[in-house]
């Protein structure tokens, strides 16, 4: 069975604990001529929505993944929280470098037109499920300082300067 390939906030296994439980972390590797972008404005929370692309006019770009043994009834439970029954996913298949070699996997992308911004909160959910994973410290940098729109606090959080 091919293995999914978590790129954003799936990246942390506490996460697909909860969302597919019967689905054991197997490895991290790097989808070689991809990058991470942001697609599907009209249809995020807080603003875009994480996806990755072939990248053809850079193809030494490269995004960190995390790799999952997922059972058919995890796979369900999974295409559910990304919404391909809404189309707001699709899957598609690619070619992942591992320490232990190259692997067939599958990984959700967004069905939208790229742009937009993501929200602050939603870049600090993939940076810090990024370090949980264990990716390189350069390329969670390079998350926590991707360009965001600031939203404002959440429901729980206090609203400052409020008259």
């Amino acid at each position: 069975m091919p293995l999914y390939a978590a790129y954003a906030s799936n990246m942390d296994p506490a996460q697909m604990l909860e969302r597919a439980p019967h689905s054991p972390m197997e490895s991290t590797g790097w989808l070689h001529g991809w990058r991470l972008t942001f697609a599907g404005d009209d249809i995020g929370w807080e603003g875009s929505l994480a996806t990755v692309t072939e990248d053809r006019e850079n193809p030494d770009s490269k995004v960190f993944v995390v790799l999952y043994d997922v059972p058919t009834e995890d796979e369900a439970n999974l295409d559910r929280w990304e919404g391909t029954e809404l189309g707001v996913h699709r899957k598609v298949r690619a070619r992942v470098h591992t320490p232990d070699g190259p692997r067939l996997v599958w990984l959700y992308v967004v069905d939208g037109y790229e742009g937009g911004l993501p929200s602050a909160r939603y870049i600090g959910v993939i940076a810090d499920a990024a370090e949980v994973a264990g990716a390189p410290a350069d390329y969670i940098e390079r998350l926590r300082l991707h360009e965001a729109r600031n939203v404002g606090p959440g429901p729980d959080e206090p609203m400052d300067n409020q008259p």
